[in-house]
């Protein structure tokens, strides 16, 4: 349900927001896709599991998490003595909406012989039903280490994981789930783009189609793209993101110029993610104000979905926004589904 704030008119929200904050003892999370408003007075942006261990990390009371409702869950789910507020309980995900619960239950139920290696962007209850979460970072790191006979499910992101199948020529039953904004993304106006800017290289999310993935020069994660783009010699960057990522480039990288990648025919805004546009300010002061909406779930799902989730950090922990690959911990494996002790993760 979608808050109210017709009768803020007149509200200094900044200076209100940051009183709550105080009040509440309360951590402010932002999502790299946020806009820049919130990004600025956040207290951690960044990927979803990285801002979620960073929460955890702290003695805060409540999450406030501008993001979209997946990512508050996961906050919870690891943070579960913590109130976790979302500013707007209908900023959802294409790929969570792709995937529900009991769909996914009766297809894991006709591969009894898989297991499911499921994308981070899902629901808590569909990462109570996997085996083990990946991230767009992780990903690789974890697939290298399942041996080549174990038939796999991957899911909900079919670009993601026809990606990884391709890249290491595993065969992988795909959920055909997508993300709509990374879909959208036109490969005709990135060819218009690229001529017009010739050199500059392409950063693109592994949630991009095959089409715009393979014109690009770098494939990765918001965290690894924001890493490249900072990092490269050239002076333009075109990127295949959700686009209110190029915020903290411009901050990072005053000097340089980065180009969203349009979508459909150059003039509509479908590079923008229209969940994450539904947190605002105003949202964000109401969700301080009355502790609502609210993240409820209950220890069952929690517990089941933290043992996909450490498995993640045994396997690959360091790897969750670049590094060495952790221990490799698949079978007869002991898990305590009430922490998670892996390394430091650093993005998705």
């Amino acid at each position: 349900m979608s808050v109210q704030t017709q009768s803020l008119r007149g509200v200094d929200l900044l200076a209100e927001i940051a009183r709550l904050k105080t009040e509440r003892n309360a951590v402010i999370l932002a999502h790299y896709y946020q806009k820049p408003e919130i990004q600025d007075l956040a207290d951690f942006v960044g990927d979803s599991l990285d801002l979620s261990r960073k929460a955890a990390a702290t003695d805060a009371e409540v999450i406030a998490f501008c993001g979209v409702r997946f990512m508050a869950e996961t906050a919870k789910i690891l943070s579960p003595e913590k109130i976790v507020v979302l500013p707007d309980m209908e900023a959802g995900c294409s790929l969570e909406d792709s995937c529900p619960p009991d769909q996914f239950a009766a297809f894991r139920a006709k591969h009894p012989d898989h297991i499911a290696l499921t994308y981070i962007n899902c629901s808590a209850e569909v990462k109570a039903l996997s085996d083990i979460i990946v991230t767009s970072s992780s990903a690789e790191a974890i697939l290298s280490q399942i041996p080549a006979d174990q038939k796999i499910i991957f899911g909900p992101d079919r670009h993601l994981g026809g990606y990884l199948a391709r890249k290491f020529g595993r065969e992988m039953l795909l959920w055909p789930g997508i993300c709509i904004v990374h879909q959208a993304f036109s490969e005709t106006e990135l060819l218009k783009l690229k001529a017009e800017h010739p050199g500059a290289p392409v950063a693109a999310h592994p949630e991009c189609p095959p089409h715009i993935i393979d014109h690009s020069d770098m494939v990765g994660s918001t965290s690894a793209i924001l890493k490249f783009a900072i990092e490269s010699p050239h002076s333009t960057i075109l990127v295949a993101t959700e686009p209110h990522i190029i915020h903290q480039m411009e901050k990072a990288a005053p000097g340089k110029i980065f180009i969203g990648v349009p979508g459909g025919d150059g003039n509509c805004n479908c590079n923008m993610c229209p969940y994450m546009a539904l947190n605002t300010l105003e949202k964000l002061y109401v969700a301080l104000r009355d502790l609502e909406p609210r993240i409820e779930l209950s220890d069952e799902v929690m517990a089941k979905a933290r043992v996909p989730l450490q498995r993640m950090l045994d396997m690959a922990g360091h790897t969750v926004g670049g590094g060495d690959v952790g221990r490799p911990k698949l079978k007869g494996d002991e898990l305590d589904a009430g922490t998670l002790s892996g390394p430091q993760v650093s993005g998705e």
